[in-house]
């Protein structure tokens, strides 16, 4: 990319797009007593839904837990450190994938017989659904910072009980929780340090 066509990408997007997005965006432990309208929260998916996934695979399925007894259900499958965080969420998403996402593929993936690919191969299949679940998942949060939404990602849970709980009789599996809202910023801790591009990648 030449010097002109990085300011016209920066000139197209805003500083505060890049800042709303990745430079000042951060992970929130805490919440604003502020309600996440459904509707918005379709919105979200709606932008995510076009990232890339292989062969269009699009593994990721979303349980956003919003009331009172879903959360009630959600915390009982929490480690002791997210219990608060995640009880004064206004939203948590579970981000999941389905183990037979490949039977969407003649819809997904029309131009090949795609869903051959996967049928029957079982490490495909967990390795596919896997990466490209996560994938999306990070769609998920890039979406939702776009829409104007604060993220707190969590590991810390008991992944069994919440496929268990949530999932039971289905071929869903939880990948990780995805706390949503409008952040309180006097929560926040201190940002972490991140590594330098040398440290990080290398040009071949």
């Amino acid at each position: 990319m030449s010097k002109s066509d990085y300011v016209w990408v920066m000139d197209k997007l805003t500083q505060d797009a890049f800042d709303q997005i990745f430079l000042k965006a951060r992970s929130h432990n805490g919440w604003l007593d502020q309600d996440v309208d459904p509707e918005l929260l379709q919105k979200v998916y709606d932008t995510m839904k076009f990232g890339p996934t292989s062969a269009n695979s699009s593994p990721a399925r979303l349980v956003f837990v919003q009331s009172g007894e879903a959360k009630e259900k959600l915390l009982a499958c929490m480690d002791k450190g997210n219990i608060e965080k995640t009880k004064s969420a206004p939203v948590v998403a579970i981000i999941a994938h389905d183990m037979k996402f490949y039977d969407k593929l003649p819809e997904l993936f029309p131009h090949a017989d795609a869903r051959a690919w996967f049928a029957g191969n079982e490490k495909l299949i967990e390795t596919t659904a896997f990466r490209n679940g996560t994938l999306q998942g990070a769609y998920l949060m890039i979406a939702a910072r776009m829409h104007g939404l604060d993220c707190g990602p969590m590991s810390g849970f008991d992944n069994a009980k919440v496929d268990a709980t949530f999932f039971k009789g289905t071929p869903w599996r939880s990948n990780f929780l995805c706390a949503l809202g409008h952040g309180d910023v006097k929560r926040l801790f201190p940002r972490s340090p991140r590594l330098d591009f040398n440290d990080a990648c290398k040009i071949l």
